[in-house]
């Protein structure tokens, strides 16, 4: 009998999402609490992630704990799911015989089917199939605390970019009807959600029907929530520049609720490297979209993906790439080296820049944007922001903190009463990437 299911997360907030809909359907059918520790687990799920380096490796490591576990209680399951289980299948259990579970993204709501057909035949279970939007027509009612909530509203890739395992491993884009995602969000706010973050691996490819026949976008979604009284805040991640439509655009200037952040990945400044990352537009068609933003909103924080080391990739390549961030001047933002994913079409490309030089790359670039997150930071520093206030902080317990429109953390002495509660607060000091500030 299952009691308690340990959960361990990898990767993006996709997989964020997706763990709290496994333990919501495990909660439903078996009635099951969430532990911390896999050594009290009956049930331990690697939700795992494809994108970064050695990621199965990691995956494996792991493993070899909890066989260990195991092996000192036979009763207890190892299930695999997420983009390394989709990806490698059967393999899995080549290696790691004693895992009972491996299911991909779109099959985690067929996780108590798999849990019992594990408990009759007594042999390990795989389904890594692409049952397209059946997987949001299974998902019981969300559960979730506090006052933030993300909503998946597209599942999958189309794109393709040459270095991305994703659409392997998530499968094409699959956008759901517009009316079931509102009816979720009326539903997250009846349990004190104010605060929406719409999810999808390219959020704002999504595209869908009516039930009155008309077509919808990311830009009427946005709309239509902003109509919800109690909805106070919206934000979507991650976009891709391809899907970043003028009426998208339009939204950043129409709709006080939509966060005055954008997560919007350029991967490379260097013309040539997105052509062979087949990113399919040019570094001024990317330049273009922040102009638009900025004269729509331009309080506008812009933060990005870069890939440092793709194959082939130049010293006058890595130059243009320090270029495009002095112009645009990215705030904090995520830069990692180049690793090859199996079965990707940049996996096959010989490169012969050594790592010492694509580390250096990396390191260089990381001060430069680190540099300029912290720019933003002192400019705001004697500003008034509105942040939700979300819990206590980290740093220090005995203080709550939140979140800004633009993203950043912000601690401040104030009594708990606020926690859930949106707040105007004056921003007194800047520390590394967080802020604090005082309550007005």
């Amino acid at each position: 009998m299952l009691k308690k299911v340990f959960i361990k997360t990898f990767g993006c907030q996709m997989n964020e999402y997706d763990s709290s809909k496994m333990q919501d359907i495990l909660n439903k059918v078996h009635a099951t609490s969430k532990t911390e520790d896999p050594k009290d687990a009956d049930l331990i799920i690697l939700n795992t992630c494809s994108v970064r380096e050695k990621a199965e490796e990691k995956i494996y490591s792991h493993l070899g704990e909890y066989e260990t576990l195991k092996k000192n209680n036979p009763n207890l399951l190892i299930a695999i799911g997420g983009c390394v289980a989709s990806q490698e299948g059967q393999n899995i259990l080549k290696r790691a015989p004693f895992v009972d579970l491996i299911f991909g993204p779109q099959t985690l709501h067929r996780l108590p089917d798999l849990l019992a057909k594990r408990k009759k035949a007594g042999i390990s279970q795989v389904d890594i199939s692409f049952p397209e939007i059946e997987k949001f027509d299974h998902l019981p009612i969300p559960t979730v605390s506090g006052s933030s909530a993300m909503v998946s509203i597209i599942e999958g890739c189309s794109k393709y970019c040459s270095f991305c395992v994703v659409p392997y491993t998530r499968g094409e884009e699959i956008s759901r009807p517009l009316e079931d995602i509102l009816a979720e969000v009326v539903h997250l706010t009846t349990l004190g959600v104010k605060e929406i973050t719409l999810l999808g691996q390219n959020v704002n490819a999504y595209r869908s029907i009516t039930k009155h026949g008309h077509p919808a976008d990311l830009a009427l979604l946005i709309e239509y929530i902003s109509e919800i009284d109690t909805i106070e805040r919206i934000k979507f991640t991650t976009s891709h520049p391809n899907e970043m439509t003028d009426n998208l655009i339009d939204c950043f200037g129409k709709f006080p609720k939509l966060a005055t952040h954008l997560h919007l990945p350029i991967q490379s400044g260097s013309d040539r490297i997105l052509t062979a990352m087949k990113r399919n537009y040019t570094v001024l068609e990317y330049k273009n979209i922040i102009k638009k933003l900025k004269k729509k909103c331009p309080d506008i924080s812009i933060s990005s993906d870069f890939i440092v080391g793709f194959p082939g990739e130049t010293d006058a390549d890595f130059e243009l790439t320090k270029k495009i961030i002095q112009q645009i001047e990215f705030d904090f933002s995520y830069s990692f080296l180049y690793s090859p994913r199996p079965g990707t079409p940049a996996s096959y490309i010989h490169d012969e820049t050594p790592h010492e030089i694509k580390l250096k790359r990396l390191n260089e670039l990381q001060f430069m944007n680190e540099a300029q997150g912290k720019t933003i930071s002192h400019r705001m520093l004697g500003s008034i922001q509105r942040i939700l206030i979300d819990g206590q902080s980290w740093k220090n317990p005995k203080e709550i903190a939140g979140k800004t429109d633009n993203n950043r953390v912000v601690d401040l002495k104030a009594n708990k009463s606020f926690i859930n509660q949106f707040v105007n607060v004056r921003i007194t000091e800047v520390t590394s990437k967080r802020l604090r500030g005082e309550i007005i």
